[in-house]
């Protein structure tokens, strides 16, 4: 049983189980005395297989992982995948902050615990959620090279994420975003696929590459725009900067075809925290405002 697990769960462990666990999986010629000499490490390896099974799948609801993994800690104290695997269902959940209490311990544990890409995205989006933003980035730049070996779903929300906190740097940032961005099309599908070409497009829009990004605009409709930036899976995707940027991806993906509401949405974007961003002056542009200017309401 637990080596059909660590196989199924092998995305999940970024393809190698913690090391503790590799002499009973059977690549390191296991066999039944080895889990019979040590019973608890058997039990202790197939809860990290069961609960690393189950976050491999983006629709699980991760509350059962929490305390999989609180008996993971029970069954063999003191190491650290428990808490790599505690903090990777925290963040499923929401829970930021607790998931950054789980991450740095595991860390403190073991020095090289979070370095597994599917570790490594969750460290990251836990710390860009938290407003460690540069952190954040430096991880990004770190998991993306290595970013085939996370599932399709997982590189969708690893690049659209990355290539939205690029941007957020401002003009500095944008070149990067795109570069990512592109990638992010490439390697994602469905409703992050289609958020991966609206911020692509954003970002190219941005950079002064307006005809490359009506170009990429005009590849599908985009009227339900506003639907698809509220989609759970988009607001998966863009992470912390799906509340700033959204109303920015409808007012671009509408000006072609329904001007009145792309204005309403640069304006939104300017009355939110948009307009004390860095791409406020951009928003302004689109709504014919000189830069700086105040609107008049």
């Amino acid at each position: 049983m637990l080596a059909m697990l660590l196989l199924f769960a092998s995305a999940a462990f970024g393809g190698v189980p913690p090391a503790e666990c590799v002499a009973l999986s059977g690549r390191a010629g296991a066999n039944v005395w080895e889990r019979a000499k040590a019973p608890e490490l058997g039990h202790y390896c197939d809860l990290l297989a069961s609960g690393s099974a189950k976050l491999a799948n983006p629709a699980h609801i991760a509350a059962d992982v929490v305390e999989i993994a609180e008996q993971a800690e029970a069954a063999v104290p003191g190491r650290a995948a428990p808490l790599v695997l505690l903090g990777r269902a925290l963040a499923r959940l929401g829970k930021y902050p607790e998931a950054v209490r789980a991450f740095t311990e595991a860390k403190a544990r073991d020095s090289s615990a979070l370095e597994d890409p599917p570790a490594l995205l969750a460290w990251a989006r836990v710390l860009a959620y938290t407003g460690r933003t540069t952190e954040a980035r430096a991880l990004y730049r770190a998991l993306l090279p290595r970013a085939a070996s996370l599932t399709l779903p997982e590189r969708g929300v690893a690049y659209v994420g990355a290539g939205m906190l690029a941007m957020e740097v401002g003009p500095a940032g944008v070149e990067e975003g795109v570069a990512i961005l592109r990638e992010a099309r490439k390697n994602s599908q469905d409703v992050v696929q289609r958020v991966a070409s609206l911020a692509l497009a954003l970002a190219l829009d941005r950079s002064g590459e307006q005809a490359e990004a009506r170009m990429i605009l005009a590849e599908r409709p985009h009227e339900n725009a506003p639907a698809l930036v509220v989609d759970p899976a988009a607001i998966e995707a863009m992470g912390p900067l799906a509340s700033v940027e959204r109303t920015a991806l409808v007012a671009l993906a509408l000006e072609a075809t329904d001007p009145l509401a792309a204005r309403s949405s640069w304006s939104t974007y300017l009355d939110g925290p948009g307009g004390e961003g860095p791409w406020a002056d951009h928003a302004r542009q689109h709504l014919g405002v000189r830069p700086g200017a105040r609107r008049k309401r």
